[in-house]
């Protein structure tokens, strides 16, 4: 298993973060996508050339996904994971008072980024007869909440994304998979809030909430499962968190 390449995106924070360090400790070469120039070099700065491979980008622009993937390194370009992470939530607003640009923002970060990513990898797996491919969806694609409306449309969407190509790549030696984490502690609530640190904070009060490296260890576990075992849907939870919006918050279930 050392020197399998793992291509993670939104690798710039949170759970992207956490896959990148915990790919690299367990042998993996990882190369790592993401918007924020200097959270890359961060990154960057932690481990050798031949261990991770970085680069600015942003999902949503196939033309750069296409140009990123069309002109890689030799040495990167047996891609055995892709880990599909990169995603966001803009605002938490009834379904009339919804923000267009918010939404927009949504379908094509959540969605169509994942497949400006997928349509170009998926092909290389493949050629090589193998691989996988891990999607990091939500709790929010299996269940919705009061004034998620978008998001969780978007996250639903993932799932029945990931089924699909399931069906269409399993024939062909690649594995997909689903992640579906519940509440986090990363910069999610911060980015859907646009930096209101109180609101945010308000999510997390009053009980333990996964972390980023909760979530990574679990994509590791199911990216190393035996080459005949495919773990194909995972939710994954606080153990306070009993449904989407609702929280046993200091042992009292709340809704937030």
């Amino acid at each position: 298993m050392i020197g399998r390449v793992a291509c993670v995106t939104g690798a710039t924070a949170g759970i992207g973060r956490a896959c990148v360090h915990r790919f690299i400790a367990g042998g993996w070469r990882v190369i790592a996508l993401g918007r924020r120039a200097f959270r890359l070099l961060e990154l960057k700065n932690n481990y050798t050339a031949k261990q991770l491979h970085t680069a600015q980008l942003d999902v949503r622009d196939r033309k750069k996904v296409r140009d990123f993937f069309d002109n890689l390194l030799m040495e990167w370009s047996k891609i055995d994971l892709l880990v599909n992470n990169a995603g966001l939530a803009r605002g938490l607003s009834s379904i009339e008072d919804g923000d267009f640009e918010d939404w927009d923002e949504m379908i094509d970060v959540n969605l169509k980024g994942l497949l400006n990513v997928t349509r170009m990898v998926a092909p290389m797996m493949v050629r090589q007869n193998s691989g996988h491919i891990i999607n990091v969806g939500s709790l929010a694609g299996k269940e919705v909440y009061a004034k998620g409306n978008v998001y969780c449309a978007t996250k639903h969407a993932v799932d029945a994304l990931t089924r699909a190509m399931r069906l269409d790549l399993t024939p062909k030696g690649v594995k997909v998979s689903a992640v579906h984490p519940g509440l986090v502690e990363t910069e999610f609530s911060l980015i859907r809030f646009r930096g209101d640190e109180t609101r945010a904070k308000k999510v997390y009060e009053g009980f333990r909430p996964l972390t980023g490296d909760d979530v990574a260890e679990t994509i590791f576990y199911v990216a190393n499962a035996p080459a005949h075992v495919n773990i194909a849907d995972v939710v994954m939870l606080p153990s306070a968190q009993a449904a989407s919006g609702v929280v046993a918050r200091d042992r009292t279930p709340q809704k937030f």
